[in-house]
């Protein structure tokens, strides 16, 4: 996922990436404070290229 972000078009938006682990099967992805997926709440995993897509809505 970090590598499809950065290898994308939004190389030169995203200012700061952080990757903070965690347990308990939550994945979770936030843009300026704001939610974009959640595994969580949608019980999937991310579809490939979904991710860079929200992100991308959001900058």
């Amino acid at each position: 996922m970090t590598e499809e972000l950065l290898n994308s078009d939004l190389v030169g938006r995203i200012g700061e990436l952080t990757l903070i682990p965690s347990s308990g099967g939550v994945f979770e992805v936030a843009v300026n404070g704001k939610l974009v997926f959640s595994k969580k709440e949608l019980r999937r995993f991310p579809e490939e290229g979904e991710v860079g897509r929200l992100v991308q809505g959001e900058l």
